[in-house]
């Protein structure tokens, strides 16, 4: 949501106001979570009649999500034990998904703290990040090369990308994580769900290399980036060889070795 001022630029709104957009944002996905939420209710209802157990207690949960979602709390607020959380699953709330809200700002705010951003936009609860991006800079840089992105920044006293710090910020929401295949021809990013073991995320590459999977030579992308690539980071003891347990680490730089 925008929060500042630009006679150039209108606002549907006709004028800037950060909680209320936030607000009627949030009224739309909740009555959306609402209709979703009352057809589920009437079918169950038959179910609970006919004496189904499993049905009842759902009913349960329903109807205290329902009175939450009336009192305009977004359903993703609402304290639920894990099984409660499976009840609900297969109703795919757009409410129960993971928030973030990105404030629009001028150039010059981009380093706004996150205290003054909560309070701008009235989110108080720790668990939905608020982050600045400025759409002015992003439009500026769309042409940059990664190089000139970083001068462009650091020439307006910004020592990081607004953007890439929301993706990453979005990964973690998300339960999503990347490791890198570093070869001499090109780099590749995969994306795999943390927790993930070593086997399991050589399978994004191709489904064989997780079947036969041996061992991975596995080195952190900031070592072989300061001891220029492979051999200098084996030089200085960085490379490990991770075997099928090994969690893979966000950032991992992984080598396969495969059976036949």
């Amino acid at each position: 949501m925008r929060a500042f001022d630009d006679s150039n630029v209108h606002h549907v709104s006709g004028s800037i106001d950060p909680k209320r957009d936030i607000e009627i944002i949030n009224t739309e996905l909740i009555i959306a979570d609402l209709e979703t939420l009352d057809k589920r209710i009437a079918d169950n209802m038959k179910k609970v009649r006919a004496g189904d157990k499993e049905a009842k207690t759902n009913e349960e949960v329903y109807n205290r999500l329902k009175v939450h979602l009336e009192s305009g709390k977004i359903a993703s607020l609402m304290e639920l034990t894990d099984e409660e959380k499976k009840a609900i699953s297969d109703l795919h709330l757009l409410t129960a998904k993971p928030f973030i809200y990105a404030v629009n700002v001028t150039e010059d705010r981009v380093n706004t703290p996150e205290s003054e951003l909560r309070n701008i936009t009235g989110i108080t609860d720790t668990q939905i990040p608020v982050m600045p991006v400025s759409a002015k800079i992003e439009m500026d840089m769309l042409e940059f090369s990664e190089e000139d992105k970083k001068m462009f920044l650091a020439d307006m006293g910004i020592d990081f990308n607004p953007m890439d710090k929301i993706i990453k910020t979005c990964y973690d929401l998300l339960g999503l994580q990347y490791y890198f295949t570093a070869g001499e021809i090109e780099v590749r990013a995969w994306t795999i769900d943390q927790g993930w073991t070593a086997p399991e995320a050589a399978g994004v590459i191709h489904t064989d290399f997780q079947k036969k999977f041996i061992k991975a030579e596995t080195v952190n992308w900031k070592d072989l980036v300061e001891y220029g690539g492979w051999s200098g980071a084996r030089e200085k003891g960085k490379v490990r060889m991770e075997g099928k347990e090994y969690i893979v680490a966000d950032g991992d730089v992984m080598l396969f070795k495969f059976g036949a």
